[in-house]
């Protein structure tokens, strides 16, 4: 396999390809009457490698591409996808949804974004990092990292696998407003799962690295030792007595908290009116101290953009300020269904950054007291219609402020409601691996079911 290099970067040509052709797209949909029309292009290409106990599993190219049309006519709406870029296969596609649009019931709120709305500074975001990685240097890593893991303790007898991965993508989106943006971006990222122990005993755990530029990435060492060192941490769990305790959640496991409150605060749970912070914008829904802002234009940021999947401008806003949930997260349709505005988050969230107004987790695993500090969540317990949370978990049981030694097989339960209200803490530790910038959340008291 011939690896990217810099020399060879022809990005920007295929950018140009694919916004030329998303233009003649729309020009066969307005040919055919449509009176409003979208489409959406990408291309997508990695190398993904895993490794196991010093040997290959897998190697893996992937080469992927797409075309998404969108027709409207009036407020009747019409769509069709194709993997297949040549001429007579985007006429096939542009009339299928042109026909099924003709057979569909009109929609009030259907329809294109608003046009005044649309983005016109289209900067970049240096988010374009390709890695001149081929297969035999994408394996060099993942055993780096796999022996790295398995030497850092005679109690690591056993490997879930290492994983190299690489891949680029390039899109376009285009509307008949004459609207055409095109966005590229690369992710790369090195892993590794472990297990120690044995028999009954045995535990796993795992590490993983992310980037959008090689140069991010932690090394392979790093990875072996973290996954080594966080693996060895869980062996010989005890149980706990069931209770109501204060629970501290680690970095990567607080994300799903913040992820837990975007699903109830979107558009389409709020318009079918099933979500727990139904009417809630302006009210006060976390403690006063607690803010989330947007920041959709950072450099290198993981999810930077200028305009989101329907090609609104985004802007740098706040989504909890001081307690209050200030808006919502609504792409077009959803706006319209609740007599609001889009405020740009067609296609998800850009870089969200949670105000910490505390230190990082070691202080406060020595401020909390005793409690349980969570490394691991399982299950999908998490009901953003009622606001009911019952997620299994494992992690560490905290006493007099110090960490005395792993369990599992737990569960943690509470109302959302309830448990947003009761965040005592936001750590200053962020785990930059995601664009949901957050550090560990302390929440003063839940339940935490372990032995009767």
């Amino acid at each position: 396999m011939t690896p990217l290099t810099a020399a060879s970067d022809d990005s920007q040509a295929r950018l140009q390809r694919l916004s030329g052709l998303a233009r003649e797209v729309l020009r066969q949909c307005e040919a055919l009457g449509a009176t409003q029309a979208e489409v959406a292009m990408n291309e997508d290409s990695g190398l993904s490698v895993n490794v196991r106990m010093g040997e290959v599993e897998t190697v893996e190219r992937t080469r992927d591409r797409g075309v998404g049309v969108t027709v409207y006519f009036g407020q009747r709406k019409g769509s069709a996808s194709t993997a297949d870029l040549q001429p007579a296969s985007l006429q096939a596609t542009v009339a299928q949804a042109c026909a099924i649009a003709r057979h569909t019931e009109p929609d009030p709120a259907a329809g294109l974004a608003d046009a005044a709305r649309l983005a016109t500074d289209l900067r970049e975001f240096d988010s374009w990092h390709p890695w001149p990685l081929d297969a035999d240097r994408a394996i060099a890593l993942a055993l780096e990292a796999e022996a790295a893991g398995r030497e850092a303790d005679p109690r690591i007898a056993n490997s879930d696998g290492a994983g190299a991965n690489s891949s680029e993508s390039l899109s376009v989106y285009a509307n008949s407003h004459g609207f055409v943006g095109a966005e590229r971006g690369t992710q790369h990222s090195l892993s590794l799962s472990l297990i120690a122990g044995s028999g009954d005993g045995m535990q796993r755990d795992y590490w993983y690295t992310s980037a959008l530029s090689p140069d991010d990435l932690e090394s392979p060492l790093q990875v072996g030792r973290q996954a080594a060192e966080r693996t060895v941490a869980r062996l010989d769990p005890r149980p706990i007595r069931t209770g109501d305790y204060p629970v501290l959640f680690a970095p990567e496991m607080a994300r799903s908290l913040v992820g837990h409150l975007l699903g109830a605060i979107s558009g389409g749970a709020l318009y079918r009116r099933a979500s727990f912070l139904l009417d809630q914008a302006g009210q006060r829904i976390l403690p006063p101290w607690f803010s989330i802002v947007e920041r959709p234009h950072l450099p290198r940021g993981l999810r930077s953009a200028a305009f989101d999947a329907e090609g609104v401008a985004t802007v740098d806003s706040d989504l909890v300020r001081d307690g209050v949930l200030c808006r919502y997260l609504l792409g077009s349709y959803s706006a319209r269904k609740l007599g609001l505005e889009s405020t740009g988050n067609a296609g998800g969230v850009h870089n969200l950054q949670v105000q910490a107004n505390a230190p990082g987790l070691d202080a406060l695993v020595r401020g909390m007291g005793t409690g349980l500090l969570v490394t691991e969540l399982m299950g999908q317990g998490a009901n953003t219609v009622t606001g009911d949370y019952s997620r299994g978990a494992s992690g560490f049981w905290v006493q007099d402020g110090e960490i005395v030694h792993p369990v599992d097989e737990l569960t943690i339960a509470g109302r959302m409601q309830d448990l947003f209200q009761a965040i005592e803490a936001v750590g200053a530790d962020v785990d930059r691996r995601s664009h949901v910038a957050v550090g560990s959340i302390l929440v003063g008291r839940m339940m935490v079911a372990g032995e009767a």
